[in-house]
């Protein structure tokens, strides 16, 4: 419930922050708010923040920011996944007897808009995942060197507000731990996983 909370909290900030310029976008003579103008994604220049909100409903947080110079961007960002179960993004489903967590862990992505705001983008992640062992309690950490390739569209909600699903792709060497009961548990070496951000345009230059 505390990450819920926490989540509608971030959300209404947010909304409060951009409401006066929602709008101006409304009355503007070359764009609505439901339909922007083409100048969000034609700018030369643009700070974002942004966060994977679902993060927030697990007891986790998540908090990117990105620089965008014309068709390239740039991002930072950091992840805590809470209690949410990693392991439900392999391929392989989630292995009997064991959960994985994400401890706070950051990234860096470069990304290019191939068309519109579409854009495709290559990162790096230093994650260090908490593994829990379900009959015992017990818990092992494993740290890990991702890579991986992303795809997103930025649907923009006037000039300022966005909502950018996407999907990511995640590589890594096998890597594994053993309990005190002698059992192994291995991480899997390729994930893909549907993602959700929601974001703010904070400045743009055209």
């Amino acid at each position: 419930m505390e990450g819920k909370n926490t989540a509608l909290l971030f959300i209404t900030v947010i909304f409060l922050s951009i409401a006066p310029k929602l709008s101006i976008a409304q009355s503007d003579s070359t764009g609505t708010f439901w339909k922007p103008t083409p100048r969000n994604y034609e700018v030369k220049q643009a700070v974002e923040i942004e966060t994977l909100f679902p993060m927030f409903f697990y007891g986790g947080w998540h908090i990117g920011l990105g620089y965008r110079y014309k068709k390239f961007r740039f991002r930072v960002s950091v992840i805590n996944g809470g209690d949410y179960n990693v392991d439900v993004q392999s391929l392989d489903g989630t292995i009997d007897g064991y959960k994985r967590y994400y401890t706070t862990s950051p990234g860096i992505f470069l990304g290019y808009n191939v068309w519109k705001n579409l854009e495709v983008y290559g990162y790096y992640e230093r994650h260090t995942f908490e593994v829990e062992q379900l009959s015992t309690g017990e818990k092992q950490d494993i740290p890990s060197n991702d890579v991986g390739i992303g795809i997103s569209y930025q649907f923009f909600i006037g000039r300022t507000f966005y909502i950018q699903p996407g999907i990511h792709s995640y590589f890594r060497s096998e890597q594994s731990t053993t309990f005190t009961n002698n059992q192994t548990y291995t991480i899997p070496t390729f994930e893909l996983t549907p993602i959700v951000r929601i974001g703010a345009r904070l400045w743009k230059k055209y």
